[in-house]
């Protein structure tokens, strides 16, 4: 038997229409009259009244009630009426409250649980894929080798050359892989110094020179007699920097630019990343610094590259507390630009620093 206002007020308003009529009975010379009229009356104010306070101080919010425990049932969550952020001393629209805010994290749960389902997919997808190719390759090299190919000595080293640059790309792969693995975990923690990035940003320089070169690019530091002390991780900014240096150096056509700018502003040193390349077209803009995503698909495999470059980036300017910064026009170039803290400036990066200046970021 399902109970609503409307039957529960009529009950009531009865009773207390029967009630009202048998006392108004017991005073001497009262009309039959004015008995039913006085049973009417009683009955309409209370069927009102009691109809009234019922659904809205109890029934509407019951039957919100019921119907998000309906919806979280079946996982509807997004239908579930949003309550009033007003102040109420009615228990029931607290309740109310209670169960959508209750409702709403669950829905991010979820929503989370889904989002991390689909990229444990792609994941496994691209890592099956990634391996695959330095595998096959080594594979097929050996394999011919073993079928006879290991007696000519010109085509022994030649294969066992080419196996053995597949087995270096895995290991670079899986050291990446575990890099990044290991700073989602926490496992790896920035170890903070001050020391200058201009004089970093010229030792990084001097690892690329050569592949510069071979492609013809100009690459430069923007007024390389500065100084500009930060504080950071020293090992992990020289991989941020070796990461976006060579991919701005990969991406950017022959006779190229690429420059590398500083920039002090409020407590902060801003590094930028400048080249005149092909650019990056806007869709892609939010997706590059995710694991194996890549722009142009084969031009990249050609190029080389774990495709994880950027990721680990993302992760390191993350650990610093900072983010990176990408600007880029389509066969124009592109920027990538990150911020860290101003630090005191030393000799060189070794000095040692007092116990108040030394600090980790977790």
């Amino acid at each position: 038997m399902i109970i609503n206002s409307r039957g529960l007020a009529l009950m009531l308003g009865f009773v207390i229409s029967m009630i009202a009529t048998a006392f108004l009975a017991l005073v001497p010379s009262v009309l039959t009259t004015a008995l039913v009229i006085g049973f009417g009356i009683t009955f309409c104010a209370s069927y009102i009244l009691i109809r009234l306070v019922l659904e809205f101080l109890f029934f509407r919010h019951i039957n919100d009630i019921n119907e998000a425990l309906e919806n979280f049932q079946d996982q509807e969550l997004s239908n579930i009426t949003k309550p009033t952020k007003t102040l109420s001393l009615n228990p029931l629209k607290r309740i109310n409250k209670d169960i959508f805010s209750y409702a709403e994290k669950k829905q991010q749960e979820i929503l989370e649980l889904k989002r991390m389902e689909v990229f444990r997919r792609e994941f496994i997808a691209d890592v099956s894929h990634e391996l695959k190719t330095p595998i096959f390759a080594a594979q097929g090299f050996v394999h011919t080798l073993l079928d006879g190919a290991v007696e000519d000595k010109k085509v022994r080293g030649k294969f066992l050359k080419k196996a053995a640059k597949s087995l270096d790309g895995l290991d670079i792969l899986v050291q990446d892989l575990l890099t990044i693995s290991q700073m989602e975990t926490g496992e790896i923690k920035m170890h903070v110094e001050n020391f200058d990035i201009v004089a970093l940003t010229r030792e990084v320089l001097d690892q690329l020179e050569d592949k510069a070169e071979k492609q013809k690019i100009d690459i430069q530091i923007e007024d390389p007699s500065a100084k500009h002390f930060v504080k950071g991780d020293y090992r992990r900014i020289y991989q941020v920097l070796i990461n976006l240096m060579s991919n701005a150096i990969k991406y950017t056509k022959k006779k190229g630019t690429v420059r590398i700018r500083f920039l002090e502003k409020d407590n902060y040193v801003i590094t930028s990343v400048v080249d005149n390349g092909r650019g990056i077209p806007q869709e892609d803009l939010k997706r590059i610094f995710e694991r194996f995503y890549r722009v142009e698909k084969s031009r990249s495999k050609e190029k080389g590259g774990t495709g994880l470059g950027l990721a680990i980036v993302k992760h390191i300017m993350e650990g610093h507390g900072s983010t990176v910064e990408v600007k880029s026009e389509v066969k124009k170039g592109s920027t990538f630009s990150f911020k860290l803290k101003k630090g005191k400036p030393v000799a060189h990066r070794f000095v040692e620093e007092d116990e108040e200046d030394e600090e980790d970021y977790a």
